[in-house]
């Protein structure tokens, strides 16, 4: 028997619309129905929708927005549209899910001619944070949730390691996490233009938001209030333009990074002295690896997102398993892999959109709300500014 209907406007069609699609089929307890979709290709448009069973489609966000049966739209489009989209659906009185990262300094309104990876790290700190701080602040005075697509925040190993920690009463001294492939796909993710940063703001993200979430969950625990995050050391770097990569004949790994890094390594320290280490790659064979690592002082926990293991198989050659799918970003079918049996639910993407139609459905706040996507961004670009001027940097107090 279901529960409370939840209607919700899709936006966007690429693979992140995709995998929220499913992930909406299989909540429980609720009904959320994709009511719209919406898309400026409309020929992509009409064949989602039916593959999705989605009943009106439009290239129009403000004629989705007019209509009083949508409670929710689903941002699954670039980091540029992030902040406008968000404004405008809020305005509107519909509560918004938002894809990672919450937003990014992308060289918006500068001249044409502007070289956006070249603008000063502190100047793009600045942009992000008020960005990122209008979204929120955005969804505050309409009364709507803004809620932030953190999938690892749901990841069951991840949600595991939390209640472990609690139930040891230990304290997380360290943690350790990164998420690595061999490159993304996407042409934009070459230029600072498009995407606002390289790995660091593809990838690093994800293990960042979890050890904000990790360590403000240890804070209500102990004190009754978060544990924050003060400072940031970090390096970043294409590893593409080093002397040995160029004088191979053929390359495995992405190439062609314009003027974003496809390597970074952030030192995080919280306010209760512990730390963090980030790191993100673009140069990683085998398929996507995504790993955290929870160093307590009673207990060490170990999360494994993908390369879960759950499955082991071995091809001799690339063509034996056909078009069955094995794992995200993975170059060759053929030797031994950890084909993923569900990588939706491994990732956490199923359990994060339970929890934001609950929400909504409930009134009550996400578990991943705006307010981390926004301290996730101020993070990201306080480490872009160390990573350039080679030092320490303080975040500044809310």
């Amino acid at each position: 028997m279901s529960g409370p209907q939840v209607n919700i406007a899709i936006v966007g069609t690429g693979f992140i619309a995709e995998t929220r699609a499913r992930a909406y089929a299989g909540v429980t307890g609720y009904e959320p129905r994709l009511v719209a979709a919406v898309s400026r290709t409309r020929e992509r448009l009409d064949d989602y929708a039916r593959r999705h069973g989605i009943p009106d489609t439009t290239t129009s966000l403000e004629a989705v927005l007019e209509r009083s049966d949508v409670q929710v739209v689903d941002l699954c489009v670039p980091n540029h549209l992030h902040r406008p989209m968000t404004e405008l659906a809020a305005q509107a009185g519909k509560h918004v899910i938002c894809s990672k990262p919450l937003t990014a300094f992308d060289g918006a309104g500068l001249p044409p001619e502007t070289r956006v990876g070249e603008v000063p790290r502190p100047e793009m700190l600045r942009v992000a944070d008020e960005n990122a701080t209008a979204m929120v602040e955005a969804a505050r005075r309409a009364g709507v949730l803004l809620m932030y697509g953190e999938n690892w925040v749901y990841a069951p190993s991840i949600a595991k390691a939390d209640r472990l920690a609690a139930a040891s009463g230990g304290a997380i001294l360290e943690m350790r996490g990164g998420e690595c492939h061999s490159g993304s796909h996407s042409p934009y993710s070459a230029e600072w233009r498009w995407t606002g940063g390289g790995a660091l703001l593809r990838l690093g993200v994800h293990p960042m938001g979890a050890m904000l979430h990790l360590k403000r969950q240890e804070g209500l625990r102990r004190w009754g209030r978060p544990i924050r995050p003060v400072s940031v050391f970090a390096e970043t770097g294409d590893l593409t333009q080093t002397p040995g990569f160029l004088e191979e004949p053929k390359h495995y790994v992405r190439t062609g990074w314009v003027d974003v890094e496809n390597w970074a390594a952030v030192v995080l320290t919280f306010d209760d002295g512990t730390r963090g280490i980030v790191w993100a790659s673009d140069n990683v064979l085998g398929g996507m690896e995504s790993t955290l690592q929870v160093l307590m002082s009673n207990a060490h926990i170990k999360c494994n997102l993908s390369h879960t293991k759950l499955v082991e198989a071995y091809a001799p050659e690339t063509g034996v398993f056909g078009d069955e799918y094995l794992i995200e970003k993975l170059e060759t079918k053929a030797g031994w892999s950890p084909p993923a049996p569900d990588e939706d639910w491994a990732q956490g993407h199923r359990h994060m959109i339970q929890d934001f139609v609950a929400s909504v459905a409930e009134g009550r706040p996400p578990q991943s709300p705006g307010e981390l996507g926004r301290d996730v961004i101020r993070l990201v670009y306080a480490a872009y500014v160390s990573a350039a001027e080679g030092r320490r940097v303080t975040l500044a107090a809310d």
